[in-house]
């Protein structure tokens, strides 16, 4: 009821406004009818009595010329007529005639206009005690021996007193059609409202709905069957878990490996100053999502061996148990030499893909020969892969762009394996992807995956809309695949995030010690205010942008200037390639300028900790800061922000957060910014450190309820289900895809 009244005073107050301009519309239109009516009007009678005013104009019978001036006052509307020579002298005038128009008052006014003599006429209205009045003035021939003019005085009350009848009029009228859109609007809403419910409790009773819901209830059942499955799983719902992901696996992959293949890997070994051999984390949002599922459902994670000593921490065969101290899953490393690495990683994957995938605005490069190391390194790793698994259909969780070849040489060499493969950044519309020379053999090489995942439904959009433009295949948009070469690929959105409950963030101090060592770190005083952002030194996350913003928050509020400080812990990356050379020297440019122009007596507005910090340190400085700025240009889904929002257990913190990242869908709690509008994340920066404790509380504690409910193992948890499903469908038919080709549903 809220809504419709809502609804009928917006309405009310729209046609108030157009009965409003209406009103004054026809107002004006009208009064300019009125007056050139009277105008002529007032012509005519002068020219039809004007063979009378000539025989008596120079006559002594001043009382004959009266009488035929007392014929043009005859209409009731007007007032008075006057006969006046040249000299602006009165011969004579009706008894009504207002003394106040002169012949010589008027004849001043209209000077020259009359001189020419014949039917030339001036009229004008003239305000007068009674109120206005409209006078005309016709001219007399000279030739005809009578020089001067006649005047005719009418009154114009008359069209007042018309236009307050025409006001009230349309006011009624749209008063009357707003009752009866009201009217209408409502009891439509109501009727169509009632025809849903009543459709929707057929749906509910099992009979058959009418064509048009269709869809929607193809929709619900798919969600209906989604969460009981989910449910079925252990039997208990709830928060997805370690045990529930684990309880999952073994009741529909009966206790199977899996394995899963990454550019990166979950550990990089490097040898120390002191000779001892040290596991890092790497700087990774992959590494971040997939190493909790490893560890809760075991396998093995192919993966390209990077760091100095990875070669001394594993056996001769590339194999590692990992994590330190816990070796739940296998590490299997591949060695590549620098040509390959050059050529497939930095080269075609990151100078060709990632700019190509990315909207940042720097071209992306394509040579020939990057391609070959590409094709080299992904057969590589679909011999290593091959080497791993342990049935002839497994289950391969295929990582991001660097392998967007191996799903069909996988396929080519296990026709009965189940391969899922995620794509952690965006993808570009159609247009924009027909830049690579070799598109049609990147999309054929992922349409060999069973289940291709994206984080949103736009950029399946994306996926989908780029494979009808440049391949032969054919789109089940209903279902939500793509059917080439008689093989089916099902894509679908799986929005990625963070382990819950966060080990780093169990492991981290309080909040109030981490802030108190971090400050120490920093020399910052207590009652100091402390931003803080996280990444690689990678162009698409708008570092530049960030500290151009904060820039300009201390530009537009001078008393935050000796207290805010933001640091950016940046991890350098891809050091080989000119872009990332000069964004790091434009960051620490920009950074320095800053510091120039605000800081004073040891104060620096913007630190920049540049170097490879681990997990322990990042969450520290997550839950010492008031703000979190993630201002990417262009990202799939960055977990940065869900870090952060997983640090903070205090429930205090605001996250501002750019709106082309995938986060800022799942998150609108957070402040969310256009990183590009300088002015606009500034205002977001200060309303962040401005904002109350319990609003900051609120936005938090339903952000955090999100982000634990659909946490990694949830996102895992889904395609290996649905993995899993297709994959017993396919055992069911005998042959990969016979059921759907005979129009078998799909999960």
């Amino acid at each position: 009821m809220g809504r419709a009244l809502r609804f009928i005073l917006a309405l009310v107050a729209g046609l108030a406004l157009l009965a409003w301009g209406t009103t004054a519309i026809v107002t004006r239109i009208t009064r300019g009818w009125f007056e050139k009516d009277l105008r002529l009007r007032a012509q005519a009678a002068v020219r039809s009595a004007k063979p009378e005013l000539f025989a008596h104009w120079h006559t002594t019978q001043e009382g004959a010329l009266r009488e035929t001036l007392l014929g043009l006052v005859r209409d009731e509307r007007v007032i008075g007529a006057a006969a006046c020579r040249d000299t602006y002298t009165l011969l004579a005038g009706t008894p009504n005639y207002p003394s106040e128009l002169s012949c010589q008052r008027i004849g001043r006014r209209i000077g020259t206009a009359l001189d020419a003599g014949g039917d030339t006429a001036w009229d004008s209205v003239i305000a007068l005690p009674d109120g206005n009045v409209q006078v005309t003035a016709v001219a007399m021939r000279k030739e005809a021996g009578a020089p001067g003019f006649v005047l005719l005085v009418r009154d114009m009350n008359f069209i007042e007193r018309r236009e307050s009848m025409t006001r009230r009029f349309l006011w009624v009228a749209f008063a009357l059609l707003g009752v009866a859109a009201s009217v209408t609007t409502v009891v439509a809403a109501r009727a169509s409202w009632r025809g849903w419910s009543d459709e929707l409790r057929r749906l509910l009773k099992g009979e058959t709905p009418r064509p048009e819901f269709l869809p929607f209830l193809r929709d619900v059942r798919d969600l209906v069957d989604r969460l009981a499955s989910e449910r079925e799983t252990d039997g208990l719902g709830g928060l997805w878990t370690p045990q529930r992901l684990k309880n999952t696996l073994s009741r529909y992959l009966h206790g199977e490996r899996v394995v899963i293949v990454a550019n990166r890997e979950p550990y990089v070994h490097e040898r120390a100053a002191d000779g001892t051999l040290t596991a890092l984390h790497p700087a990774s949002g992959l590494v971040t999502a997939l190493e909790p599922v490893m560890r809760a459902c075991s396998g093995v994670w192919v993966a390209h061996g990077s760091g100095s000593a990875d070669r001394e921490a594993a056996d001769e065969h590339g194999r590692l148990r990992v994590p330190p101290g816990e070796e739940s899953y296998v590490l299997r490393r591949l060695w590549l030499s620098p040509e390959e690495e050059r050529g497939y990683y930095y080269g075609f994957a990151n100078e060709g893909l990632w700019p190509l995938c990315h909207i940042a605005h720097t071209r992306p490069v394509f040579r020939k020969a990057d391609w070959k190391h590409y094709q080299v390194v992904n057969h590589k790793f679909a011999d290593a892969v091959c080497a791993e698994v342990d049935s002839d259909d497994p289950i391969v969780l295929v990582q991001d762009y660097h392998f967007a070849l191996l799903p069909r040489l996988i396929r080519e060499r296990l026709p009965h394996a189940t391969v899922l493969t995620f794509w952690h950044i965006p993808w570009p519309n159609s247009e924009r992807f027909g830049i690579c020379p070799w598109r049609d053999e990147l999309l054929a090489g992922m349409l060999g995956s069973s289940i291709l995942g994206f984080h949103t439904q736009f950029h399946c959009n994306n996926f989908v809309d780029t494979i009808d433009r440049f391949l032969e295949a054919r789109i089940d948009r209903d279902q939500g695949a793509v059917i080439h070469q008689r093989r089916w690929t099902l894509v679908r959105p799986y929005p990625i995030s963070i382990e819950w409950p966060n080990t780093w963030a169990k492991a981290a101090p309080p909040p109030a010690e981490c802030r108190a060592g971090v400050f120490a770190e920093l020399g910052l005083a207590p009652d100091a205010l402390l931003g803080v952002g996280v990444d690689r030194l990678d162009y698409t996350k708008g570092i530049e942008e960030r500290l151009l913003t904060v820039e300009r928050l201390l530009e537009i509020d001078p008393s935050l200037r000796g207290r805010f400080t933001f640091v950016e812990l940046a991890a350098p990356s891809r050091t080989i390639i000119p872009e990332y050379q000069a964004l790091s020297e434009t960051v620490e440019r920009v950074a320095a300028r800053i510091n120039e122009r605000f800081g004073s007596d040891g104060y620096r507005p913007v630190i920049v900790l540049c170097g490879h910090h681990e997990p322990p340190k990042i969450f520290r400085y997550y839950r010492a800061a008031n703000l979190c700025y993630v201002s990417s240009l262009h990202d799939g889904m960055n977990l940065v922000a869900k870090e952060f929002v997983a640090a903070r257990e205090d429930e205090r913190g605001v996250l501002v957060l750019s709106h082309f990242t995938g986060a800022a869908r799942e998150l609108p709690e957070a402040l969310v910014v256009n990183p590009y509008d300088i002015e606009e994340a500034a205002n977001a920066l200060a309303t962040a450190l401005s904002m109350s404790a319990d609003e900051q509380r609120d936005r938090m504690r339903a952000m955090r309820t999100f982000v634990a409910e659909f946490n990694v193992y949830r996102w895992a948890g889904r395609m290996l289900v649905d993995a899993a499903r297709l994959r017993r469908r396919e055992r069911l038919t005998g042959r990969l895809g016979a059921s759907w080709l005979n129009g078998g549903g799909l999960p």
